[in-house]
């Protein structure tokens, strides 16, 4: 093997040991994202559960005055 073709390919493995770290790196953050959308769509989901209950308690709450009978009736 002549020293060029050895040169290229010790070049081309450093580039694919980058290349692979990079990959690596990537798919960590890929990870950590995906589990911090999980743990923030549960945490709306436990937010629109909480306005709603909320929602149906404040709407039987919610009375006109004008439609109760007064006691003395």
């Amino acid at each position: 093997m002549s020293h060029s073709v050895e040169t290229r390919i010790n070049e081309l493995e450093a580039k694919l040991t980058l290349a692979d770290d990079q990959l690596d790196q990537l798919n960590n953050v890929v990870f950590r994202q995906q589990e911090q959308m999980d743990r923030l769509q549960a945490q709306l989901r436990w937010l629109m559960q909480h306005v709603q209950s909320v929602e149906a308690f404040s709407s039987l709450e919610q009375r006109d005055l004008r439609d109760e009978i007064p006691p003395h009736y």
